[in-house]
């Protein structure tokens, strides 16, 4: 059975309405692409104020975090979550997310925070992860004036972005750096190798493919694509999963990066960490973004904005008694 063919007939329209690219020559048009949908998102919604802080981030560059917060008053502290925008680590910045992340602050009653980040080729691997590593450090500092609870920080992403939150858990236990509560990996980009079945199996031109992926991947990792790579910049290679942050974890049926997932979610699972996955029939590579009305996609969607709002809940206090 063909590609088309596979795809649930309800996300079949939102296909073939893809621009085609190629890359790496085609970045630039993709980059004001991405750049053109992001301005086209209009307005979210008046019960959050999304304001642009600027931060000294690693090697004294600018840092751009979009910091996205409920307008009630809340007595109490709030959650945090450290959101990591995808487009493949080359392009993408945090306003097109400007709609999720005001739907995850409202339904999770928590303060969202989303770096732009530096994009390869331009800025290779290490530079988009110490980025995220450096706005982590900044909500822990900052958590006392913007009433964020330490003990309740999560980071997720999508695509691109989800592997960087995973990259993110494994280098954040290992520096000691600041407790994460949660992650939300959603269709994370994990692996350089694309060795796995579902990667050659992904070839369709308009979703992001195994040629993409492979162009994204040499962009990313810049010289050191063709030696050791670090387990920091490609999570699958990653030896010791223990005491990594619970975790959430979905994909689609019919995206490229499913395998590479599967396993990492079963190596996840024998570390000790708990972790709920999904897989989705019918599905491709962010679908529910693609044909956003889709029953499968509002399914998607709501599971894991209500996972994410579930972790983040408060603990009930225990009730205390004298005798």
């Amino acid at each position: 059975m063909d590609f088309m063919n596979r795809v649930a007939p309800e996300l079949r329209a939102g296909l073939l309405g893809l621009e085609v690219i190629q890359l790496p020559e085609d970045l630039m048009r993709a980059r004001k692409n991405a750049d053109l949908n992001a301005s086209q998102v209009g307005q979210t919604s008046n019960a959050v104020e999304i304001v642009n802080v600027y931060i000294e981030g690693p090697d004294e560059n600018e840092l751009q975090l979009r910091i996205y917060t409920p307008v009630h008053q809340n007595t109490q502290e709030r959650p945090a979550l450290l959101w990591i925008h995808g487009g493949g680590m080359i392009l993408g910045s945090p306003e097109g997310d400007d709609r999720l992340c005001t739907d995850f602050a409202i339904r999770a009653d928590c303060i969202v925070v989303s770096p732009n980040y530096r994009l390869a080729p331009e800025h290779p691997y290490p530079a988009g992860l110490e980025d995220c590593y450096s706005t982590l450090e900044w909500m822990s500092e900052e958590a006392e004036a913007r009433r964020i609870d330490l003990k309740r920080i999560a980071v997720g992403g999508a695509s691109a972005g989800g592997g960087l939150a995973v990259a993110l858990t494994l280098l954040t236990r290992d520096r000691n750096g600041p407790e994460l509560c949660f992650q939300l990996p959603l269709y994370p980009m994990l692996d350089h190798r694309n060795g796995t079945s579902s990667s050659y199996e992904m070839t369709h031109p308009s979703i992001w493919n195994r040629a993409h992926n492979i162009a994204a991947w040499k962009m990313y990792l810049g010289h050191q694509f063709n030696i050791e790579v670090p387990a920091y910049a490609s999570p699958s290679l990653a030896t010791d999963l223990t005491g990594l942050p619970p975790a959430y974890i979905c994909v689609g049926e019919l995206d490229l990066f499913r395998d590479e997932i599967i396993e990492y979610v079963a190596r996840l699972a024998r570390a000790g960490v708990k972790v709920e996955f999904h897989l989705y029939p019918g599905c491709y590579h962010a679908s529910e973004h693609v044909a956003p009305e889709a029953e499968s996609s509002q399914l998607i969607r709501t599971e894991y904005i209500e996972r994410l709002a579930q972790a983040l809940k408060r603990e009930p206090e225990r009730e205390t008694y004298d005798f």
